[in-house]
């Protein structure tokens, strides 16, 4: 017995998940190129692959929202 989301909640919520996915791409090309650079920048690295992590677990949260329960 859960609830539906409005259609405008939905628009919302998978913009909000494009976004966030184009981030996270955004994310993979710049620890990339720092890693390239070498261990100077390994504290900047760190933080990038956190904040990664945070936006990875947000995705899957929104994802949850927008996919309907289903009773097996």
């Amino acid at each position: 017995m859960g609830f539906e989301l409005s259609a405008e909640e939905i628009e919302v919520l998978q913009a909000e998940l494009a976004r966030l996915r184009e981030e996270h791409r955004d994310l993979d090309s710049a620890i990339d190129a720092l890693e390239r650079l070498g261990p100077i920048n390994q504290i900047q690295i760190q933080r990038l692959k956190k904040r990664k992590l945070y936006l990875r677990d947000r995705i899957s949260h929104l994802e949850d929202q927008l996919t309907p329960d289903i009773i097996a």
